[in-house]
């Protein structure tokens, strides 16, 4: 009877200490990297700097071998820069950062990097397309119509070629839901 006595109380202990032994906490130290899955669409081409995101922290965040930001976390992110698609030369960006996370019912704010995608320069590509074009057009026009019908022929394809980029070349950075970004603190923060 007595062992048994015994262990009632070390139960009783180990059932108030081990949660608040398990709770998040300590500090997240700059230059951590935090992984947020994103839980809604967004894109260049009608986002606006400012613009509020959410998000879930997909991976536990440790520091000295302890649970700081635990996985599942809700992450709140905004827009810090964003620009749509030109026509010809301006390529699409979209940038996000991390602004808060809430542990255990209380939020707390993040400097961090900025993370997300700028689309590659169209100007070679749009520039191939124009030239393509006038080198088309002078061709059907030196056939049709000699040096005159080439020099006709060549600006209209010129013509036809700006066109052609302008009206293909639109490519907007696009986040579908589920995507994942990653940022890197900038200042520390104490989680309690």
């Amino acid at each position: 009877m007595i062992p048994r006595i015994r262990t009632i109380p070390i139960f009783l202990v180990l059932a108030l200490v081990l949660p608040v032994l398990a709770r998040p906490g300590g500090t997240v130290p700059k230059g951590t990297t935090i992984h947020v899955v994103i839980d809604q669409s967004i894109s260049s081409k009608d986002a606006k700097v400012g613009q509020k995101v959410t998000g879930t922290v997909s991976q536990n965040v440790t520091s000295g071998g302890r649970v700081v930001i635990p996985k599942g976390s809700v992450a709140k992110l905004s827009v810090s820069s964003v620009q749509a698609s030109g026509r010809l030369s301006t390529p699409a960006k979209l940038w996000l950062r991390l602004r808060t996370i809430t542990v255990n019912g209380k939020t707390y704010t993040f400097a961090t990097s900025a993370a997300g995608h700028t689309m590659g320069s169209k100007a070679k590509r749009d520039t191939a397309f124009i030239g393509g074009g006038a080198a088309g057009g002078a061709i059907i026009g030196a056939l049709a119509g000699g040096g005159k019908g080439a020099a006709i022929g060549a600006a209209a394809g010129a013509g036809a070629g700006t066109a052609g980029a302008a009206a293909t070349g639109k490519k907007d950075v696009e986040f579908p839901v589920e995507t994942r970004l990653v940022f890197t603190t900038e200042t520390a923060v104490a989680i309690n």
